[in-house]
Protein backbone atom coordinates (compact mmCIF):
# COMPACT_ATOMS: atom_id res chain seq x y z
CA UNK A 1 0.00 0.00 0.00
CA UNK A 2 1.01 3.28 -0.35
CA UNK A 3 2.12 5.73 2.48
CA UNK A 4 1.03 9.31 2.85
CA UNK A 5 2.90 11.64 4.76
CA UNK A 6 1.21 13.30 7.56
CA UNK A 7 1.54 17.49 8.16
CA UNK A 8 4.41 16.86 10.63
CA UNK A 9 6.38 14.91 9.13
CA UNK A 10 6.75 16.49 5.46
CA UNK A 11 7.51 19.93 7.62
CA UNK A 12 10.57 18.40 8.96
CA UNK A 13 11.77 16.39 5.96
CA UNK A 14 11.38 19.84 3.95
CA UNK A 15 13.43 22.16 7.14
CA UNK A 16 15.92 19.24 6.63
CA UNK A 17 16.56 19.68 3.42
CA UNK A 18 16.81 23.56 3.85
CA UNK A 19 19.49 23.01 6.10
CA UNK A 20 21.21 20.57 4.50
CA UNK A 21 20.91 21.09 0.90
CA UNK A 22 19.09 18.92 -1.37
CA UNK A 23 17.69 15.60 -0.67
CA UNK A 24 17.83 12.62 -2.20
CA UNK A 25 14.35 11.98 -2.87
CA UNK A 26 12.84 8.73 -3.33
CA UNK A 27 11.31 7.38 -6.63
CA UNK A 28 7.68 6.87 -6.12
CA UNK A 29 6.79 2.78 -6.22
CA UNK A 30 3.76 1.72 -7.88
CA UNK A 31 1.97 -1.00 -5.56
CA UNK A 32 2.47 -4.36 -6.34
CA UNK A 33 -0.11 -5.91 -9.43
CA UNK A 34 -2.06 -8.22 -6.76
CA UNK A 35 -2.72 -4.93 -3.94
CA UNK A 36 -3.71 -3.17 -6.62
CA UNK A 37 -5.98 -5.21 -7.71
CA UNK A 38 -7.21 -6.08 -4.33
CA UNK A 39 -7.80 -1.84 -4.32
CA UNK A 40 -9.62 -1.42 -7.62
CA UNK A 41 -12.10 -4.91 -7.26
CA UNK A 42 -13.19 -5.89 -3.68
CA UNK A 43 -13.81 -9.46 -3.59
CA UNK A 44 -16.85 -10.79 -4.81
CA UNK A 45 -19.59 -11.29 -1.91
CA UNK A 46 -21.45 -14.73 -1.93
CA UNK A 47 -25.02 -14.36 -3.39
CA UNK A 48 -27.47 -14.21 -0.39
CA UNK A 49 -29.26 -18.02 0.30
CA UNK A 50 -32.44 -18.92 1.09
CA UNK A 51 -33.03 -22.31 2.36
CA UNK A 52 -37.44 -22.73 2.39
CA UNK A 53 -38.35 -25.87 4.23
CA UNK A 54 -41.40 -27.77 2.82
CA UNK A 55 -43.45 -29.76 5.19
CA UNK A 56 -45.28 -32.64 4.65
CA UNK A 57 -46.48 -36.33 6.01
CA UNK A 58 -45.89 -39.91 4.27
CA UNK A 59 -48.04 -42.77 4.53
CA UNK A 60 -45.00 -44.78 5.40
CA UNK A 61 -47.26 -47.63 7.17
CA UNK A 62 -50.85 -47.89 6.89
CA UNK A 63 -52.84 -48.82 3.70
CA UNK A 64 -51.48 -46.13 1.74
CA UNK A 65 -48.20 -46.87 2.19
CA UNK A 66 -47.33 -48.02 -1.52
CA UNK A 67 -49.28 -45.21 -3.14
CA UNK A 68 -47.85 -42.48 -1.13
CA UNK A 69 -44.38 -43.95 -1.12
CA UNK A 70 -44.26 -43.03 -4.80
CA UNK A 71 -45.61 -40.00 -4.22
CA UNK A 72 -42.84 -38.90 -1.91
CA UNK A 73 -40.43 -40.81 -4.45
CA UNK A 74 -41.64 -37.78 -7.07
CA UNK A 75 -41.54 -34.53 -4.65
CA UNK A 76 -37.94 -35.60 -3.26
CA UNK A 77 -36.57 -36.35 -6.80
CA UNK A 78 -37.44 -32.71 -8.01
CA UNK A 79 -36.31 -31.17 -4.92
CA UNK A 80 -32.77 -33.40 -5.48
CA UNK A 81 -32.92 -31.95 -8.91
CA UNK A 82 -33.36 -27.95 -7.84
CA UNK A 83 -30.84 -28.52 -5.18
CA UNK A 84 -28.17 -30.18 -6.92
CA UNK A 85 -28.04 -27.51 -9.46
CA UNK A 86 -27.81 -24.31 -7.99
CA UNK A 87 -31.16 -23.79 -6.50
CA UNK A 88 -33.19 -20.96 -8.09
CA UNK A 89 -31.73 -17.67 -8.13
CA UNK A 90 -33.85 -14.77 -7.83
CA UNK A 91 -33.46 -11.57 -9.69
CA UNK A 92 -31.90 -9.93 -6.71
CA UNK A 93 -29.55 -12.42 -6.80
CA UNK A 94 -30.87 -14.53 -3.86
CA UNK A 95 -30.44 -18.39 -4.36
CA UNK A 96 -33.34 -20.77 -2.81
CA UNK A 97 -32.63 -24.21 -2.08
CA UNK A 98 -35.07 -26.54 -0.37
CA UNK A 99 -34.86 -28.34 2.57
CA UNK A 100 -37.94 -31.20 3.65
CA UNK A 101 -39.48 -32.00 7.44
CA UNK A 102 -41.67 -35.05 7.10
CA UNK A 103 -43.29 -37.46 9.56
CA UNK A 104 -45.20 -40.97 9.18
CA UNK A 105 -48.71 -40.55 9.37
CA UNK A 106 -49.47 -44.34 9.40
CA UNK A 107 -52.14 -43.42 6.57
CA UNK A 108 -54.74 -42.27 9.71
CA UNK A 109 -56.62 -38.68 9.87
CA UNK A 110 -55.56 -38.53 13.66
CA UNK A 111 -52.16 -38.36 12.71
CA UNK A 112 -52.24 -36.51 10.37
CA UNK A 113 -54.11 -33.67 12.25
CA UNK A 114 -51.52 -33.46 14.89
CA UNK A 115 -48.30 -33.39 12.66
CA UNK A 116 -49.85 -30.90 9.76
CA UNK A 117 -50.17 -28.79 13.36
CA UNK A 118 -46.73 -29.68 14.48
CA UNK A 119 -45.00 -28.83 10.93
CA UNK A 120 -47.18 -25.36 10.35
CA UNK A 121 -46.16 -24.27 14.52
CA UNK A 122 -43.03 -25.97 15.82
CA UNK A 123 -41.33 -27.16 12.98
CA UNK A 124 -42.63 -23.39 11.06
CA UNK A 125 -42.43 -25.10 7.35
CA UNK A 126 -42.58 -22.16 5.01
CA UNK A 127 -44.88 -24.34 2.47
CA UNK A 128 -46.91 -27.75 2.47
CA UNK A 129 -47.47 -30.81 0.63
CA UNK A 130 -50.59 -32.59 1.08
CA UNK A 131 -50.39 -36.63 2.29
CA UNK A 132 -51.48 -39.32 0.00
CA UNK A 133 -55.41 -39.46 -0.83
CA UNK A 134 -58.69 -37.30 -0.63
CA UNK A 135 -59.53 -38.34 3.19
CA UNK A 136 -55.47 -37.25 4.58
CA UNK A 137 -55.77 -34.20 2.58
CA UNK A 138 -58.99 -32.54 3.42
CA UNK A 139 -58.10 -33.01 7.26
CA UNK A 140 -54.40 -31.57 6.35
CA UNK A 141 -56.02 -28.45 4.36
CA UNK A 142 -58.00 -27.42 7.40
CA UNK A 143 -54.42 -27.09 9.41
CA UNK A 144 -52.94 -25.31 6.56
CA UNK A 145 -55.57 -23.10 6.49
CA UNK A 146 -55.68 -22.01 9.73
CA UNK A 147 -52.00 -21.05 10.39
CA UNK A 148 -51.71 -19.65 6.99
CA UNK A 149 -49.61 -21.77 4.88
CA UNK A 150 -49.79 -22.23 1.10
CA UNK A 151 -50.59 -26.16 0.21
CA UNK A 152 -50.30 -27.53 -2.94
CA UNK A 153 -52.34 -31.36 -3.13
CA UNK A 154 -51.41 -34.13 -4.69
CA UNK A 155 -52.97 -37.86 -4.73
CA UNK A 156 -56.25 -36.18 -3.87
CA UNK A 157 -58.79 -35.59 -6.22
CA UNK A 158 -62.18 -35.29 -4.22
CA UNK A 159 -63.63 -31.81 -5.24
CA UNK A 160 -65.02 -31.07 -1.82
CA UNK A 161 -62.11 -30.14 -0.28
CA UNK A 162 -61.76 -27.56 -2.09
CA UNK A 163 -65.42 -26.00 -2.00
CA UNK A 164 -64.99 -25.31 1.63
CA UNK A 165 -64.09 -21.48 1.70
CA UNK A 166 -60.49 -22.15 2.10
CA UNK A 167 -57.90 -19.87 -0.11
CA UNK A 168 -54.23 -21.52 0.39
CA UNK A 169 -55.03 -24.88 -0.69
CA UNK A 170 -54.36 -25.57 -4.53
CA UNK A 171 -55.22 -29.03 -6.05
CA UNK A 172 -52.32 -30.73 -8.54
CA UNK A 173 -54.79 -33.53 -9.47
CA UNK A 174 -57.73 -33.39 -12.02
CA UNK A 175 -60.70 -33.53 -10.01
CA UNK A 176 -62.94 -36.68 -9.93
CA UNK A 177 -66.55 -35.01 -11.37
CA UNK A 178 -64.15 -34.71 -14.54
CA UNK A 179 -62.96 -38.24 -14.30
CA UNK A 180 -65.10 -39.13 -17.31
CA UNK A 181 -65.74 -35.65 -18.59
CA UNK A 182 -62.95 -35.77 -21.01
CA UNK A 183 -64.23 -38.78 -22.66
CA UNK A 184 -67.48 -37.13 -23.10
CA UNK A 185 -65.53 -34.15 -24.97
CA UNK A 186 -62.89 -37.31 -27.01
CA UNK A 187 -66.06 -38.33 -27.99
CA UNK A 188 -67.74 -35.27 -29.62
CA UNK A 189 -64.17 -34.76 -30.75
CA UNK A 190 -63.97 -38.55 -33.30
CA UNK A 191 -67.84 -38.43 -33.94
CA UNK A 192 -70.48 -35.50 -33.37
CA UNK A 193 -73.15 -37.22 -34.96
CA UNK A 194 -73.36 -39.41 -31.72
CA UNK A 195 -76.22 -38.55 -29.48
CA UNK A 196 -77.16 -41.39 -27.22
CA UNK A 197 -75.15 -42.49 -24.16
CA UNK A 198 -75.94 -45.33 -21.63
CA UNK A 199 -73.89 -44.61 -18.34
CA UNK A 200 -73.76 -48.07 -16.63
CA UNK A 201 -71.76 -48.08 -13.38
CA UNK A 202 -70.64 -49.82 -9.94
CA UNK A 203 -72.50 -48.45 -6.98
CA UNK A 204 -69.94 -46.84 -4.98
CA UNK A 205 -69.39 -43.81 -3.82
CA UNK A 206 -66.73 -42.68 -6.04
CA UNK A 207 -68.06 -44.25 -8.87
CA UNK A 208 -71.57 -42.76 -8.78
CA UNK A 209 -69.97 -39.07 -8.08
CA UNK A 210 -67.57 -39.83 -11.14
CA UNK A 211 -71.00 -40.66 -13.49
CA UNK A 212 -73.26 -38.18 -12.05
CA UNK A 213 -70.94 -35.35 -12.79
CA UNK A 214 -69.93 -36.67 -16.78
CA UNK A 215 -73.92 -37.61 -17.29
CA UNK A 216 -74.82 -33.61 -16.16
CA UNK A 217 -72.11 -32.55 -18.76
CA UNK A 218 -73.04 -35.11 -21.15
CA UNK A 219 -76.56 -34.00 -21.32
CA UNK A 220 -75.44 -29.64 -21.13
CA UNK A 221 -73.68 -30.60 -24.49
CA UNK A 222 -76.84 -31.77 -25.80
CA UNK A 223 -76.43 -35.64 -25.34
CA UNK A 224 -79.26 -37.79 -24.56
CA UNK A 225 -79.10 -40.24 -21.68
CA UNK A 226 -80.81 -43.50 -22.46
CA UNK A 227 -79.74 -45.73 -19.50
CA UNK A 228 -78.07 -44.84 -16.12
CA UNK A 229 -77.99 -47.65 -14.33
CA UNK A 230 -75.72 -48.98 -11.40
CA UNK A 231 -74.95 -52.51 -10.82
CA UNK A 232 -73.54 -54.33 -7.43
CA UNK A 233 -69.81 -55.14 -6.90
CA UNK A 234 -70.21 -57.80 -7.06
CA UNK A 235 -71.89 -58.58 -10.38
CA UNK A 236 -70.57 -60.97 -12.32
CA UNK A 237 -73.49 -61.36 -15.24
CA UNK A 238 -73.53 -58.21 -17.05
CA UNK A 239 -76.36 -59.60 -19.82
CA UNK A 240 -79.29 -57.71 -17.84
CA UNK A 241 -77.34 -54.54 -18.52
CA UNK A 242 -76.28 -55.14 -22.05
CA UNK A 243 -79.57 -56.14 -23.30
CA UNK A 244 -80.92 -52.89 -21.63
CA UNK A 245 -77.76 -50.84 -23.36
CA UNK A 246 -79.16 -52.46 -26.63
CA UNK A 247 -82.93 -51.73 -26.24
CA UNK A 248 -82.30 -48.28 -25.66
CA UNK A 249 -80.39 -47.94 -28.79
CA UNK A 250 -77.21 -46.75 -27.11
CA UNK A 251 -74.19 -45.67 -29.10
CA UNK A 252 -72.00 -45.32 -26.65
CA UNK A 253 -71.35 -46.36 -23.22
CA UNK A 254 -69.76 -44.86 -20.28
CA UNK A 255 -69.05 -46.01 -16.76
CA UNK A 256 -67.85 -48.85 -14.97
CA UNK A 257 -65.91 -48.99 -11.54
CA UNK A 258 -63.05 -50.44 -10.97
CA UNK A 259 -60.56 -53.27 -12.13
CA UNK A 260 -62.77 -56.89 -11.47
CA UNK A 261 -66.14 -54.84 -12.54
CA UNK A 262 -64.63 -53.39 -15.47
CA UNK A 263 -63.05 -56.35 -17.14
CA UNK A 264 -65.46 -58.75 -16.30
CA UNK A 265 -67.85 -55.66 -18.35
CA UNK A 266 -66.02 -55.32 -21.29
CA UNK A 267 -65.26 -58.88 -22.37
CA UNK A 268 -68.94 -59.85 -22.01
CA UNK A 269 -69.89 -56.55 -23.99
CA UNK A 270 -67.23 -58.49 -26.77
CA UNK A 271 -68.62 -62.24 -25.80
CA UNK A 272 -71.92 -60.73 -26.63
CA UNK A 273 -70.99 -58.91 -30.34
CA UNK A 274 -72.43 -55.53 -28.88
CA UNK A 275 -72.80 -53.27 -31.89
CA UNK A 276 -71.61 -50.03 -30.18
CA UNK A 277 -69.28 -47.35 -30.99
CA UNK A 278 -67.57 -46.01 -28.26
CA UNK A 279 -66.99 -47.44 -24.96
CA UNK A 280 -65.01 -46.13 -22.12
CA UNK A 281 -64.44 -47.26 -18.53
CA UNK A 282 -63.26 -46.28 -15.01
CA UNK A 283 -59.90 -47.71 -13.41
CA UNK A 284 -59.49 -50.72 -15.46
CA UNK A 285 -58.22 -50.04 -19.15
CA UNK A 286 -54.99 -48.39 -17.96
CA UNK A 287 -53.96 -51.53 -16.00
CA UNK A 288 -51.83 -53.38 -17.79
CA UNK A 289 -53.56 -56.61 -16.81
CA UNK A 290 -56.48 -55.45 -18.75
CA UNK A 291 -54.47 -57.02 -22.24
CA UNK A 292 -55.00 -60.21 -20.71
CA UNK A 293 -58.77 -59.73 -22.02
CA UNK A 294 -57.30 -59.70 -25.49
CA UNK A 295 -59.28 -58.78 -28.52
CA UNK A 296 -62.52 -57.54 -25.74
CA UNK A 297 -59.88 -55.19 -24.50
CA UNK A 298 -59.24 -53.61 -28.31
CA UNK A 299 -60.77 -50.27 -28.74
CA UNK A 300 -61.84 -49.68 -24.93
CA UNK A 301 -60.64 -46.14 -23.05
CA UNK A 302 -60.04 -45.22 -19.61
CA UNK A 303 -58.63 -42.13 -17.81
CA UNK A 304 -55.57 -42.02 -16.01
CA UNK A 305 -54.04 -38.97 -14.02
CA UNK A 306 -50.66 -39.28 -16.03
CA UNK A 307 -49.54 -42.03 -18.68
CA UNK A 308 -45.51 -42.24 -19.49
CA UNK A 309 -45.71 -42.25 -22.80
CA UNK A 310 -48.07 -39.02 -23.13
CA UNK A 311 -46.35 -36.92 -25.41
CA UNK A 312 -46.60 -33.22 -23.91
CA UNK A 313 -44.03 -31.06 -24.99
CA UNK A 314 -42.79 -27.82 -26.29
CA UNK A 315 -44.06 -27.66 -29.16
CA UNK A 316 -47.83 -29.14 -28.53
CA UNK A 317 -47.68 -26.35 -25.54
CA UNK A 318 -47.16 -24.21 -28.46
CA UNK A 319 -49.89 -25.55 -31.03
CA UNK A 320 -52.42 -25.07 -27.52
CA UNK A 321 -51.21 -21.26 -26.78
CA UNK A 322 -49.05 -22.01 -23.54
CA UNK A 323 -46.56 -21.89 -21.87
CA UNK A 324 -43.62 -24.99 -21.12
CA UNK A 325 -42.57 -25.90 -18.16
CA UNK A 326 -40.23 -28.29 -17.03
CA UNK A 327 -38.38 -31.48 -18.49
CA UNK A 328 -39.77 -33.99 -21.04
CA UNK A 329 -41.60 -36.52 -20.31
CA UNK A 330 -38.84 -39.13 -21.36
CA UNK A 331 -36.38 -37.27 -19.11
CA UNK A 332 -38.39 -37.89 -15.93
CA UNK A 333 -38.89 -41.12 -16.20
CA UNK A 334 -35.38 -41.57 -17.30
CA UNK A 335 -34.33 -39.90 -13.94
CA UNK A 336 -36.92 -41.91 -11.60
CA UNK A 337 -35.66 -45.48 -12.79
CA UNK A 338 -32.46 -44.60 -11.99
CA UNK A 339 -32.86 -43.20 -9.05
CA UNK A 340 -35.42 -45.31 -7.44
CA UNK A 341 -35.53 -48.59 -10.08
CA UNK A 342 -38.90 -49.21 -10.95
CA UNK A 343 -41.50 -47.19 -13.54
CA UNK A 344 -43.03 -43.71 -12.20
CA UNK A 345 -46.55 -44.24 -11.34
CA UNK A 346 -49.00 -41.28 -11.88
CA UNK A 347 -48.77 -41.01 -8.19
CA UNK A 348 -44.76 -40.94 -8.50
CA UNK A 349 -45.34 -37.89 -10.94
CA UNK A 350 -48.14 -36.67 -9.07
CA UNK A 351 -45.24 -35.84 -5.84
CA UNK A 352 -43.13 -34.47 -8.48
CA UNK A 353 -45.68 -32.32 -10.25
CA UNK A 354 -46.21 -30.62 -7.15
CA UNK A 355 -42.49 -29.49 -6.35
CA UNK A 356 -42.77 -27.76 -10.25
CA UNK A 357 -46.08 -26.32 -9.36
CA UNK A 358 -44.00 -24.80 -6.27
CA UNK A 359 -40.86 -23.96 -8.29
CA UNK A 360 -42.64 -21.86 -11.07
CA UNK A 361 -44.69 -19.62 -8.93
CA UNK A 362 -41.43 -18.97 -7.06
CA UNK A 363 -40.35 -18.12 -10.44
CA UNK A 364 -43.14 -16.13 -11.40
CA UNK A 365 -43.15 -14.43 -8.18
CA UNK A 366 -39.99 -13.55 -8.58
CA UNK A 367 -40.35 -14.23 -4.28
CA UNK A 368 -40.43 -16.82 -1.52
CA UNK A 369 -43.76 -14.35 -0.17
CA UNK A 370 -46.28 -16.95 0.39
CA UNK A 371 -48.93 -14.17 -0.20
CA UNK A 372 -46.70 -13.91 -3.86
CA UNK A 373 -46.65 -17.18 -4.07
CA UNK A 374 -50.27 -17.51 -3.86
CA UNK A 375 -50.93 -14.68 -6.03
CA UNK A 376 -48.67 -16.45 -8.60
CA UNK A 377 -50.39 -20.09 -8.48
CA UNK A 378 -53.98 -17.78 -9.31
CA UNK A 379 -52.40 -16.33 -12.44
CA UNK A 380 -50.37 -19.88 -13.16
CA UNK A 381 -51.46 -21.44 -16.61
CA UNK A 382 -48.75 -23.64 -17.79
CA UNK A 383 -47.94 -27.16 -19.36
CA UNK A 384 -45.37 -30.05 -18.07
CA UNK A 385 -44.80 -33.44 -18.79
CA UNK A 386 -47.58 -34.08 -16.47
CA UNK A 387 -50.36 -31.85 -18.56
CA UNK A 388 -51.97 -28.82 -18.37
CA UNK A 389 -51.90 -26.92 -14.72
CA UNK A 390 -54.86 -23.90 -13.75
CA UNK A 391 -56.61 -23.26 -10.71
CA UNK A 392 -59.99 -22.00 -10.10
CA UNK A 393 -59.82 -18.39 -8.32
CA UNK A 394 -63.58 -18.06 -7.64
CA UNK A 395 -65.09 -17.98 -4.32
CA UNK A 396 -66.83 -21.00 -4.79
CA UNK A 397 -63.98 -23.68 -5.44
CA UNK A 398 -60.66 -22.08 -5.06
CA UNK A 399 -58.37 -23.98 -5.94
CA UNK A 400 -59.74 -26.61 -8.07
CA UNK A 401 -57.45 -27.74 -10.43
CA UNK A 402 -59.19 -26.78 -14.13
CA UNK A 403 -56.62 -27.44 -16.30
CA UNK A 404 -55.16 -30.68 -16.26
CA UNK A 405 -57.05 -33.45 -17.75
CA UNK A 406 -57.16 -36.70 -17.07
CA UNK A 407 -55.29 -38.81 -19.95
CA UNK A 408 -57.22 -41.33 -21.79
CA UNK A 409 -55.73 -44.30 -23.23
CA UNK A 410 -57.10 -47.00 -25.46
CA UNK A 411 -56.08 -49.84 -26.17
CA UNK A 412 -54.85 -50.85 -29.67
CA UNK A 413 -52.47 -53.28 -31.90
CA UNK A 414 -49.25 -52.20 -32.41
CA UNK A 415 -47.36 -53.02 -35.72
CA UNK A 416 -46.97 -56.20 -34.95
CA UNK A 417 -50.48 -57.03 -34.08
CA UNK A 418 -49.76 -56.88 -29.96
CA UNK A 419 -52.40 -55.06 -27.71
CA UNK A 420 -50.64 -51.78 -26.72
CA UNK A 421 -51.64 -48.58 -24.56
CA UNK A 422 -52.08 -45.50 -26.71
CA UNK A 423 -52.49 -41.85 -25.43
CA UNK A 424 -55.53 -40.18 -27.77
CA UNK A 425 -56.77 -37.58 -25.40
CA UNK A 426 -55.95 -35.06 -24.13
CA UNK A 427 -55.06 -34.22 -28.17
CA UNK A 428 -51.84 -32.12 -27.07
CA UNK A 429 -50.73 -35.41 -25.31
CA UNK A 430 -51.96 -37.97 -27.85
CA UNK A 431 -49.48 -41.11 -29.41
CA UNK A 432 -52.14 -41.90 -32.20
CA UNK A 433 -55.84 -41.11 -33.60
CA UNK A 434 -58.42 -42.66 -31.54
CA UNK A 435 -59.84 -46.21 -32.38
CA UNK A 436 -63.21 -45.62 -34.33
CA UNK A 437 -65.74 -46.90 -34.18
CA UNK A 438 -64.48 -49.12 -31.51
CA UNK A 439 -64.02 -52.67 -33.38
Amino acid sequence: MRRLLVPGLLLAVLLSATQCGPAAMPEPTSPPAEEAALEEAPAEEAPPAEIVVIGFTASQTGKYNVSSTRQVNGLNLWMEEVNSTGGIRLSDGTVVTFDAKSYDDESTTERVQELYTRLATEDDADFLISPYSSGLTAAAAVIAEQYGKVMITTGAADDKTYKEGYTLVFQAYTPASRYLTGAVDLLAEVDPSVKKVAFVYENDKFSTSVVEAAEAYAQSLGYEVVLFEGYDSETADFGPFINKILDAGAEAIMGGGHFQDGSTFARQIHEKDVDIKYFALLVAPPEPDFADLGDAALGVIGPSQWEPLAAFTPESAAEAGLEWFGKLGDEFVDAYMATYDEEPSYHSIGGYAAGQILQKAILDADSVDPMAIKAAMETMDVLTCYGRVKFETGEEAHGLQIGHDMVYIQWQKDNAGNLAKQVVWPLAGATAETLYPKP
